[in-house]
């Protein structure tokens, strides 16, 4: 299953997926313990969002003993991408723009994320410049009689 077919994660599954990349594998006992003290969540609770996890195709197990060693399928970066892609995908028309600006006033950037944002910006506007010219010249070639 390719991450943009997945289906999207809850709340609860990007809890404890970002406490799965953070440990890269881990023992379902260090995933209880570390859920239980950070969302109050019971063991019986986490095994089920890690078995929905594992059905969704986020992780993948291993079994270990009389456990299971549990390991993230694809990046955070990854799954991030395709959630923002998902999130895209659905936007209206005319909304890309502010909903792309929100995220930016939103999140903490440092200064090498704003000059790799601007040359994102500047090679954008250099597109569209290099298309509105085509455009304009293949309507003055419509009109232009053969």
């Amino acid at each position: 299953m390719s991450p943009a077919e997945k289906k999207d994660l809850s709340k609860a599954e990007w809890k404890v997926m970002r406490i799965a990349w953070k440990l890269q594998k881990a023992m379902a006992r260090e995933i209880y313990t570390i859920a239980g003290e950070k969302h109050s969540w019971t063991p019986a609770t986490v095994k089920t969002i890690l078995r929905r996890l594992v059905e969704k195709g986020y992780l993948s197990t291993t079994p270990v003993g009389n456990g299971f060693v549990y390991r993230p399928v694809q990046s955070v970066f990854s799954a991030l991408q395709a959630a923002a892609d998902k999130l895209l995908k659905n936007a209206m028309e005319g909304t890309t723009g502010p909903l792309l600006a929100h995220m930016v006033e939103r999140t903490p950037l440092d200064a090498d994320d704003l000059d790799t944002l601007q040359k994102l910006i500047d090679a954008k506007k250099k597109s569209l410049g290099k298309r509105r010219s085509r455009q304009i010249r293949g309507r003055e070639n419509e009109r232009t009689p053969r």
